[in-house]
C-alpha cells in the first residue's frame, strides 16, 4: 500500500520584524537601567546633602519661579529676592523629551539624553568623576527647558558650519569651554573644547558616565 504524506510547510519568518522587535527590547533596556543608575544619583545628591548641607539651598529669584523650589505660595509671594531658600529635584509627570530637538535638527537622539534632562525640574547637579569636576546640566522650569533645547540647537548648527560630527553638550567641566557632550551617531560621551571636535571618548554610553559619578552637592545660584 502506498501511503500518500502531504508536506506542510513552516510559515516564512519576518526577519525584519524580528530585528525591529529585538531592538525595541534592547532600547527598553538601556533606557530602564539608565533610569537606575540617574535616579540613584539623584537619591544620593539629596541624601548626601541632607548630611553635608543641611539640604539643597539656593537663592530666591521672584522672576524664575520653579516647581523644585521648595515653598508655598504664601511664602513665595513674601520671600525677597536673594533670600535662601530649599530646592529638591521635581520628578516630571510624564518626563520631558527631546522630540522638537529631533526634528529641528532632522536627527535620531539617544533617548537616555531625554530622560537626562527631562526626568526633573531642578538646578544643575555637582559632581565629581575620576577626571575632575563635573556639573550636569538641568533644566530649571519648563522656560528654562525651552532655552536649553535652543542652545543645543544653536551648538549643532556650529559644529555643521565648523563641518564636524553632531554631538550635543550635557556636563560642564571646571576648564574654561570645556564641556562634556554625547557624541550622536555613537551614543558615546565625549570631552571637547566649544568650537572644536571631540578631544577624546570618556564613556561608551550616558549610563556608564552617570554610574562612575559621586554626588556632590553645593550650594547653587541662577
Amino acid at each position: 500500500m502506498i501511503v500518500l504524506c502531504s508536506i506542510l510547510k513552516a510559515p516564512r519568518l519576518n526577519t525584519d520584524r524580528v530585528v525591529i522587535e529585538m531592538t525595541q527590547i534592547e532600547q527598553s533596556d538601556r533606557l530602564s537601567d539608565f533610569k537606575h543608575h540617574f535616579e540613584k544619583f539623584v537619591q544620593s545628591y539629596i541624601e548626601q546633602s541632607n548630611k553635608d548641607n543641611k539640604g539643597l539651598i539656593t537663592e530666591f529669584d521672584p522672576e524664575w519661579p520653579s516647581p523644585c523650589l521648595q515653598i508655598d505660595e504664601s511664602l513665595s509671594a513674601g520671600a525677597s529676592a536673594g533670600e535662601n531658600i530649599a530646592w529638591k529635584p521635581y520628578k516630571r509627570t510624564p518626563p520631558g523629551d527631546l522630540h522638537n530637538l529631533e526634528s529641528a535638527l532632522e536627527i535620531s537622539i539617544d533617548t537616555r539624553l531625554g530622560l537626562l534632562f527631562g526626568q526633573y525640574f531642578g538646578l544643575d547637579l555637582h559632581a565629581e568623576h575620576e577626571r575632575g569636576p563635573v556639573l550636569l546640566l538641568q533644566a530649571y522650569s519648563e522656560t528654562d527647558y525651552e532655552r536649553l533645547q535652543k542652545n543645543l540647537i544653536a551648538h549643532v548648527l556650529m559644529k555643521r558650519r565648523l563641518k564636524q560630527a553632531d554631538t550635543l553638550f550635557f556636563a560642564l567641566t571646571d576648564e574654561d569651554d570645556w564641556i562634556i557632550s554625547l557624541d550622536v551617531q555613537s551614543c558615546a560621551v565625549v570631552l571637547e573644547q566649544v568650537g572644536k571636535a571631540p578631544k577624546e571618548k570618556i564613556a561608551d554610553s550616558l549610563t556608564d558616565f552617570i554610574a562612575a559619578l559621586t554626588p556632590v552637592p553645593q550650594f547653587v545660584s541662577l
